[in-house]
């Protein structure tokens, strides 16, 4: 079987704890699918157009923003939303995932990151209350979800390294659309989207992926590589 590509969008650096636990969680995952994977790291200022991205069968839009090019992640995760490329965002990833939707589903096209752009007239991803830097914390999964049946729970306790969550506004933009809300804290605050009639789309606030430096292959990472196998099957036959 040919190896799956799979492009890391984010710019690399390996004092970032999830950049180190990327890689693990992903080698964990093929092993546990039985899916030879070649990964490649895809800085954002790389990205431009797109057309580096054409030959890969899956994206992670990784943590670790503001990223050198906004721009790039943004359209990176385009590709993925519109090519039906099954997709991965953590973290940054999740954020950027939002303005993404924001700017070309919803037709905000001022909608913006306060880290980067504070001033914004319409902030999608604002600093959060409580910044959830090296904590963790528990998020309930909404029955029904395709991240709910890959945990196979309703809760779950997980790792954060973040300072920016979802904005006023955008929930309520999304009712009734195909991006949905699927996990929440127990103040019932964002912390999972996922894009329904997609082959995978899913993004967490959460960083799932560090589970792998306890040595634990991460339930989400698992069903990202499988559902780009079941992609690569299907297109082949």
């Amino acid at each position: 079987m040919q190896a799956l590509r799979v492009g890391l969008i984010g710019d690399r650096d390996d004092g970032v704890v999830a950049h180190r636990a990327i890689p693990l969680a992903l080698a964990m995952a093929a092993e546990a699918t039985a899916t030879p994977i070649e990964v490649s790291w895809i800085g954002t200022d790389t990205v431009g157009n797109g057309e580096v991205l054409n030959h890969f069968d899956a994206l992670w839009c990784v943590p670790a923003s503001p990223y050198r090019s906004m721009d790039g992640a943004l359209t990176a995760i385009r590709h993925a939303r519109e090519g039906g490329i099954p997709f991965l965002g953590t973290c940054g990833g999740f954020q950027h995932a939002v303005v993404e939707y924001a700017r070309n589903v919803l037709g905000w096209a001022d909608a913006d990151h306060a880290e980067t752009a504070p001033d914004a007239a319409r902030p999608v991803i604002v600093p959060l209350l409580c910044g959830l830097v090296e904590v963790q914390d528990r998020v309930h999964l909404v029955p029904g979800s395709r991240i709910a049946a890959i945990y196979g729970k309703d809760a779950i306790q997980e790792g954060y390294h973040c300072r920016y969550g979802l904005g006023s506004g955008f929930s309520g933009a999304i009712a009734g659309r195909n991006l949905r809300i699927t996990a929440v804290d127990d103040q019932d605050d964002a912390r999972a989207l996922e894009l329904d009639g997609h082959p995978f789309f899913i993004a967490t606030l959460f960083q799932h992926e560090r589970a792998a430096l306890n040595g634990v292959c991460p339930p989400l990472v698992e069903a990202f590589l499988q559902a780009a196998s079941e992609m690569r099957i299907g297109k082949a036959a």
